[in-house]
């Protein structure tokens, strides 16, 4: 039986919308309180057991690399300074896991920036990271909880989580059938389907664990929705040839990728601090009576 070791974390998409934060700024270095969205995903990856993980990027992509890099001047400085816990949160950051990088080259789409990591993948199963999706869990991560399913079945496994029937065209949506707590089976996935022809309310939000196979479908794979080779054609196929499951994980997601989901993110993680919390919660509570004042 093969461990799940490496994970892939796709980060070379423009970040669009939020323009104009990310016009010289990743979308992935964007912070949530003082912690860049991509650090959440590598804690995560960590807190699962992942040993080595491979960030897909792109252009004006390297202050990601520089972050989980040294950063020596940075460390004599504090260390000149007597700010030894900020040092040691400095050095924590570079020591945290074996990171490797590639480049997409080209804007293909998520599919083929999955199948840049295929040299690095080998033929062992392996873990995919969205950086739009950061998942609070006060038991295991997300991430592990796939792994130990994976583990179970020993097939490809998705992460999925119910959302509401009107929201379903917004998502990729599994068919298939709840076979035992929180495991379902997968026969099939549509993307972004018509809310009255959706197969179940069952989306998958940004975490996978992949059988190796998907690398010679996304060979064979043309290119989709919006000319871009997709994940999701390739699993469509993989759930074909093998036994495919999803697992509805529990943990509260955010969608970073979009203003509204990254605001909630920053207001509730920042409310799950210590130092923060009673400070920051006067405050909001001052602004949501004035708001409520002016409404009246």
């Amino acid at each position: 039986m093969k461990k799940v070791r490496k994970a892939v974390i796709p980060a070379a998409g423009f970040g669009t919308r939020f323009l104009p934060a990310t016009k010289a700024m990743p979308k992935e270095m964007l912070p949530v309180v003082d912690k860049p969205t991509i650090q959440y995903i590598v804690e995560e990856a960590i807190e699962s057991g992942i040993e080595e993980i491979i960030i897909i990027t792109g252009k004006n992509k390297r202050s990601i690399e520089d972050h989980f890099d040294r950063s020596v001047e940075l460390e004599v400085e504090l260390e000149k300074k007597e700010k030894t816990e900020l040092l040691r949160l400095v050095n924590s950051i570079s020591d945290m896991v074996d990171i490797h990088y590639i480049r997409q080259k080209e804007a293909k789409g998520l599919g083929h920036a999955i199948y840049c990591a295929r040299t690095f993948v080998g033929d062992e199963p392996f873990a995919v990271l969205l950086g739009d999706d950061i998942v609070h869990s006060d038991d295991e991560p997300a991430l592990k909880q796939l792994i130990d399913c994976y583990d179970e079945k020993q097939a490809t496994v998705l992460g999925v989580q119910t959302v509401a029937k009107e929201e379903v065209d917004k998502y990729g949506i599994i068919d298939g059938y709840e076979m035992s707590d929180r495991v379902y089976t997968v026969n099939d996935l549509v993307e972004k389907p018509d809310v009255d022809k959706a197969p179940s309310n069952q989306a998958i939000l940004g975490r996978y664990v992949i059988s190796p196979a998907i690398f010679d479908i996304l060979a064979e794979t043309e290119p989709g929705v919006g000319g871009e080779i997709q994940l999701t054609d390739a699993l469509k196929e993989l759930s074909k040839q093998e036994d495919m499951f999803a697992y509805d994980f529990k943990g509260k997601r955010y969608d970073v990728g979009n203003k509204l989901g990254f605001l909630q993110a920053t207001v509730e993680m920042a409310l799950r601090r210590d130092e923060l919390k009673v400070d920051f919660l006067a405050y909001l509570k001052t602004i949501v009576d004035q708001e409520r004042i002016d409404v009246e």
